[in-house]
């Protein structure tokens, strides 16, 4: 699978599948990506290679580092300092998007009032 951002400056090409996917609801997914949810999937490391460009990272706290692209500012990565071997990708930002279905909510305690949503997946109202 590969992807990148919106003006193309930033490329990734992925091996294998991600071994998780979620929606987020939480305040900071929200800023982030001006969405009222984003939708991630989580890779091992290795799995990941940059083939064009680099994001660049922005701290939202102590221990997340979020990409974006610096020319046209698409959200592309969120990474925990926590966890070095794993790196989470936007699922929208694939080429084919509907290759990747989350399978869970996260943060639904944040989750806007005027959006409802009615899938059967899994609902947390914090982390997991």
């Amino acid at each position: 699978m590969q992807g990148g951002c919106h003006c193309g400056a930033i490329r990734y090409q992925i091996s294998g599948r991600p071994f998780d996917a979620d929606f987020c609801h939480c305040r900071d997914c929200q800023k982030i990506t001006g969405a009222p949810v984003a939708a991630w999937m989580d890779f091992k490391i290795q799995q990941v290679q940059w083939i064009k460009g680099a994001p660049t990272e922005y701290a939202s706290s102590p221990s997340i580092r979020r990409g974006f692209c610096p020319a046209c500012g698409s959200t592309l990565s969120y990474r925990s300092v926590a966890h070095p071997d794993y790196l989470t990708l936007g699922i929208t930002t694939l080429d084919a998007p509907d290759a990747v279905q989350p399978s869970y909510h996260l943060f639904t305690d944040s989750q806007v009032g005027w959006l409802k949503l009615a899938d059967t997946c899994q609902r947390h109202p914090g982390a997991r």
